[in-house]
């Protein structure tokens, strides 16, 4: 039987550097899965449909929602975003680790269904830091902007809820903490009995040719 896949969250503050460390983890992981999400802001110069995000109408993705079809959603700055239930259970399933990248709400959410999926929050060096990213990007209005450094406070807080938190001052040291924290989570003592009733049921000399 195939080894169940698991699942991480990933989350944090809107300019703390998600996305590049994400990004940064597939690229050291080609095997982890990264599970598109459905939203419906407008897409940022650069981004491209089924690649980045799903862009639908509002009307088509409350109507999904409605049926069930997200693992979790929310709105979120006035727009909706979800993840497809259905893609992440197979992959799970198949043995697929599979990465999310989501708000708070979302990681909460997520949580409460899949209660041994990871959460793994980051965690930017500084305010300040923060607000020089999220401003050097350039992609938000000035209220937007101003809406996701209020928010910035409450995120840090919820921190304390995850299962750990990777600060992202320096991106190559933090993409490799990253990169540790799947190891670790795979060699849980729990999730790797299977190789020990293994080794019991081969025994001494079990298994080699005569």
């Amino acid at each position: 039987m195939p080894r169940k896949g698991l699942l991480f969250v990933v989350s944090g503050p809107s300019g703390a550097g998600k996305g590049t460390l994400c990004q940064d983890l597939l690229r050291r992981r080609p095997g982890l899965r990264f599970s598109v999400s459905v939203t419906t802001r407008s897409p940022r110069v650069g981004e491209v449909d089924g690649v980045h995000y799903f862009f639908w109408s509002r009307e088509r993705f409350l109507e999904a929602a409605g049926r069930g079809y997200f693992l979790e959603w929310a709105e979120v700055y006035g727009n909706y975003y979800g993840t497809p239930v259905a893609e992440v259970e197979s992959a799970l399933e198949a043995g697929s680790d599979v990465l999310l990248d989501l708000d708070i709400r979302g990681a909460r959410q997520v949580k409460e269904k899949v209660p041994d999926a990871v959460l793994i929050f980051i965690l930017p060096p500084s305010l300040d830091a923060l607000h020089e990213r999220i401003s050097r990007r350039g992609t938000e209005t000035e209220q937007e902007r101003r809406l996701r450094l209020e928010a910035a406070s409450g995120f840090l807080k919820a921190a304390r809820d995850f299962d750990y938190i990777v600060l992202n001052d320096i991106l190559e040291e933090a993409g490799r903490v990253l990169d540790a924290i799947i190891t670790a989570e795979r060699c849980r003592t729990s999730r790797q009995l299977h190789l020990i009733d293994d080794l019991m049921r081969t025994g001494p000399g079990r298994g080699k040719e005569e």
